[in-house]
This record gives structure tokens, sequence and C-alpha cells, in this order.
């Protein structure tokens, strides 16, 4: 992360980054020869695990599928561990870099697609699962860009959701887990395609909210 960006204001608000035991570890971390561009950079090797254990989904039965989708959601959650972490090492740890942003926001825009594609390809249970991801996809990348090009206009940085990364990766993290106990249970795959219906309104909406408080306050400035 950059140093000129190093404001609290331009940091996703996270109260995890208040944990004891989070923080150690980022100290830990940034005392190693581990830069916070390294750990970005791994956000999309565990995201790109996640996405194909998800792929794989449709081709397996039984405690193997389960298996697949409880990977996917272990790895979801690696991804965002690595989003914490960059940012906490970058600085709390003074490793900021004036490439960071690049390091901080394009793994980003790579990470969120893969997961929510791979999570539509994953459900069989209708043929528009492959449709319903690429547009959560598409929508993920929009409310990211809406942020970025408000901020590159004078606006301040707008984190809000109601389906911002944090709660795109949760719903898939939560829709990973229930949809293996679906899948035992009652071999379905509803849960999925619920969440994916969920993830594309929810970003809808984060996208036009984010884009109207922008107008307000430049409009107001």
């Amino acid at each position: 992360m950059p140093l000129e960006n190093n404001s609290s204001e331009n940091r996703r608000p996270l109260k995890v980054r208040g944990v004891g035991l989070v923080n150690q570890f980022a100290k830990w971390l940034s005392q190693k020869s581990i830069t916070p561009n390294h750990i970005s950079l791994l956000s999309i090797v565990f995201a790109a695990f996640a996405a194909a254990y998800l792929f794989a989904v449709p081709y397996y039965v039984g405690m193997t599928q389960l298996g697949l989708y409880l990977l996917a959601a272990l790895f979801i959650q690696g991804r965002l561990l690595c989003n914490l972490f960059d940012g906490l090492v970058a600085i709390e740890g003074g490793k900021s870099t004036a490439s960071g942003e690049l390091f901080n926001d394009i793994p980003d825009r790579i990470s969120d697609p893969l997961i929510i594609i791979a999570a539509g390809y994953s459900i069989v249970c209708v043929g528009y699962g492959d449709i319903l991801g690429w547009c959560g996809a598409l929508l993920a990348v929009l409310t990211a860009y809406v942020r970025t090009l408000a901020v590159s206009i004078g606006a301040p940085a707008n984190f809000t959701g109601p389906m911002a990364k944090q709660h795109r990766m949760a719903l898939l993290t939560v829709a990973c887990v229930l949809s293996a106990v679906e899948q035992w249970i009652w071999q379905h795959d509803f849960v999925m395609l619920a969440a994916l219906v969920l993830l594309n309104l929810g970003a809808a909406i984060t996208t036009w909210r984010r884009a109207a408080l922008a107008y307000r306050f430049l409009e107001n400035k």
C-alpha cells in the first residue's frame, strides 16, 4: 500500500484489525522478508484454489463433493486473510511502498471474479448459474470501480455495502458450507443459487449507492 494512502479514511474499516492475536501475527510477518505485495499476490492463489474446487463440484458426488465445498470455503477465507494482512504489514508494519496500491487493488479485481464465476458454474439445479456468476463478477468489479473513480475525482473513499467485498466473500463462504450440508441431506444446490441471486442484487444496490453518495458529495462540495 502506498505511503500517501495510509490515512484511515482510505482503508476499509475492519474491526478485526483491533484483535490482539491478529496484530501479533501481522507484527511477526512484518519482521520476515515478506512484503505486503507478496501477500496481496498470494490472495490470487487462494482465490484460484477456491475457484478450482467450485468448478469441480458438478463433476463429483457424495463426500468428495462435500469436501470440495468445504475446501472452497476455507480458501475463500484464506483469500480474505491475505487482504487483511497485506494492509497490516504495509501500514502497521511500516512496509508501505509507492506501488503498493496497485498490488492492493488489482489482485482483488482478479480474485473476486474467479470465485464468483466459479460459484455460478457450480450450480446444476438451473441452466443459468453461469450467467449469474458472470453478472455477479461484473457487478463486483463495478462496485470497486465506482469507489476508486469517486476517490479520483475528489469524493471520499466509500466502502459501504450492502454487498462490499467482505460481505460477498462472507456470503459465499456461508453458501459453500450450507451447500455441503444441502448436498449431503437433499442432493440439491439451491443454497448457492440463492446466494448468487442475493449477491447480484446486493452488488447492484451497492454500486448505485456508492455512485449516489459520491454524486451528492461532489455536487454539494
